[in-house]
This record gives structure tokens, C-alpha cells and sequence, in this order.
């Protein structure tokens, strides 16, 4: 007698190849509208499904997983980060939660020296002016930006993404220097030919540039707040590819505005699509619309990871992405 498939329901549109997948090994639920649910939404997709497929776009908390059906067993988030899970109470009502660490780091890290070339060779400032068409030819003196070459790079959270920031900044002869909850093996310092700092605040009044890839805990909400943003020299700057929480939004718009900072490039933003409008008014700042990881080949990895989770599950077996409290 055939096994009943599992009943999936995916809360946003995903790479085709994925949902086609989907449909073939599960019950599947897929979207037609490429939106987030809304809480309502959300309560009766759990209600109705054994695996829920979330992305970052889904804030499931304490009061909607209060809310789920019996039948809701995993979790098995589309993306690596899961600050959007309450995971401590999924795990108390009996709920899985998977993630898909480590298909990113790539397309992440690539868009992190894409934004620190926008910034320090002013590449949008220029793009505006030709879109505008007032270039009036090349001068000795036009657009002036600086050489990436011999700039000192402070990397704060040497993950995976952060030691894939410091091997592309290292072939651009940027010198790697680095802050990390725990400091990294000799031998991968030596291979980065990175420089470790105790000090976050020392670490960050030497710099040229401050790269932001670090997780969005608890302990790193406004990491980089008014105070440690007032240690930056003033023709450094900032980039920002991991959660725009982990930098106090308020305080450095005042210093860019100011002429404190010498500029920023974010793709993520404390308040999500709520914006700071005068970030928007900055020409020394670079805003990017969360476009860190997309790339096609990353989503449909992603894709294949969350397939993995779910079927292994649907096997009996522990999902080999599972996500526990104490790994946050």
C-alpha cells in the first residue's frame, strides 16, 4: 500500500525547477503570487500542512506557532538565516526547524566587494551622471575615488561568507583584518593572511573599511552602534550584506550626512523595505534591494537543500540541516 505524501505548503514563489521538485515527491501547496502571506495566511498554512517552507519574508513567532496544527512536524526554511523563527518554541511544541547554510557564502561574498568597489570607486555617482547625460569628458580631477589596493579591510564575523570576503579582498591586495566571536586555527589565519582583533573598537578606528557578515543574534543587534560608528576614520566606509539590524541605521545616516563616514553600501536594512529616505538622498551611499544572494544557481541550491531536509524527514531521519537553540 502506498505511503500517504507529505502535505507541503511553500509561502512564496521559487526557482521552477524547485517547485516541479516539489510537486513530484510531495502534497504540495505553491504560490501563484510572488508576495508574503499574511499572519492569517501564515495560521492557516500551518493549520493544513505536515512541512512548512518559510523565507525571511515570514516572521513566525511564539504567538503563530501557538497557532499550528498538530499536523505541522518541520519547518524547512528557504535560506540560511532563521532570526525570523522562533526556534526555541518550535522545538518546545515538537516542530523541526531546517535551514540551508553554506550555498550562499559565494554569491554573498561577491556582492560584498561589489558594493565596497561601488562605494570607494564611486561607481553609482558616476552611472548617474551618464544616465543623466551631462559627462562633459574626462578630467584629471573627475570622480576621484581610491585604490582598493593596500586598504585595510576589518571583516566583522568570520564566518563562511566573512572568510570568503577576506580570500576575494586579499586578491585584491586589501590587507584582511577581522573581529569573530571566537578567533580562528593559525593555519586559516596564515591562508587568509588575516589579522585577528580581540577589540572590536580598536579593530574599527584603524580601518578603511568595515564589512559587516555577521550572524543576527541577540548580541549583535546595533553592534555597530553611535559610539563604535564615532571610531571609524572619517574617509572610511561601511558595507553591510548581512542583517541590517547589526548597525544602528539612525546613527549613521546622522554621520553620513554629517561627513563623518565617508560613505556606505547596504543591501539589508534595520527596519526591512522601510527605508531611511535620507539614505536615498546620500551620493556617497550605495543601497541595493537584499540582492546579496540572488543568483539562479543559488536559489535552486537552495531549493535542492530544503528537498533534502524535507525528504529525509519524510525517511524517519533527522533532517542533516536541523537547527537547535544552542547552534543560535
Amino acid at each position: 500500500m502506498a505511503r500517504e505524501r507529505l502535505s507541503v505548503v511553500v509561502t512564496r514563489r521559487l526557482p521552477e525547477p524547485v517547485e516541479t521538485r516539489l510537486s513530484e515527491l510531495f502534497d504540495v501547496t505553491l504560490r501563484t503570487e510572488d508576495t508574503p502571506l499574511s499572519r492569517a495566511q501564515l495560521v492557516e498554512a500551518m493549520a493544513q500542512a505536515d512541512v512548512l517552507v518559510p523565507t525571511v519574508t515570514d516572521v513566525i513567532d511564539a504567538r503563530l506557532l501557538g497557532q499550528a496544527g498538530e499536523r505541522l512536524k518541520l519547518i524547512a526554511n528557504f535560506g540560511a538565516g532563521v532570526d525570523h523563527i522562533d526556534v526555541a518554541t518550535a522545538r518546545q511544541r515538537g516542530i523541526l526547524v531546517s535551514n540551508t547554510p553554506g550555498v550562499l557564502t559565494d554569491d554573498t561574498a561577491d556582492m560584498t566587494m561589489a558594493l565596497i568597489m561601488a562605494v570607494v570607486r564611486r561607481i553609482p555617482e558616476g552611472l548617474a551622471i551618464m544616465q543623466k547625460g551631462d559627462w562633459q569628458g574626462w578630467s584629471p580631477t573627475a570622480l576621484l575615488g581610491g585604490r582598493m589596493a593596500g586598504r585595510r579591510v576589518g571583516i566583522l564575523g568570520m564566518g563562511s561568507i566573512g572568510q570568503a570576503v577576506a580570500r576575494r579582498a586579499a586578491a585584491f591586495g586589501m590587507q584582511v583584518h577581522y573581529h569573530n566571536r571566537r578567533r580562528l586555527r593559525s593555519e586559516t589565519e596564515a591562508e587568509l593572511q588575516a589579522t585577528y582583533w580581540e577589540s572590536l573598537d580598536q579593530m574599527v578606528a584603524r580601518m578603511d573599511v568595515i564589512s559587516i557578515n555577521c550572524p543576527s543574534t541577540p548580541s549583535t543587534f546595533h553592534l555597530m552602534n553611535a559610539r563604535r560608528l564615532k571610531l571609524m576614520k572619517p574617509d572610511a566606509v561601511i558595507v553591510n550584506t548581512s542583517r541590517g539590524e547589526v548597525i544602528d541605521e539612525m546613527a549613521l545616516t546622522r554621520m553620513l550626512r554629517a561627513g563623518e563616514i565617508a560613505g556606505a553600501g547596504l543591501d539589508v536594512y534595520e527596519q526591512g523595505t522601510n527605508i531611511n529616505p535620507r539614505l536615498r538622498e546620500q551620493p556617497n551611499v550605495v543601497l541595493l534591494p537584499h540582492m546579496g544572494s540572488a543568483t539562479v544557481e543559488g536559489r535552486i541550491e537552495t531549493g535542492e537543500k530544503v528537498l533534502l531536509n524535507i525528504k529525509t524527514f519524510e525517511d524517519g531521519h533527522r533532517p542533516p540541516d536541523q537547527v537547535v537553540p544552542a547552534m543560535l
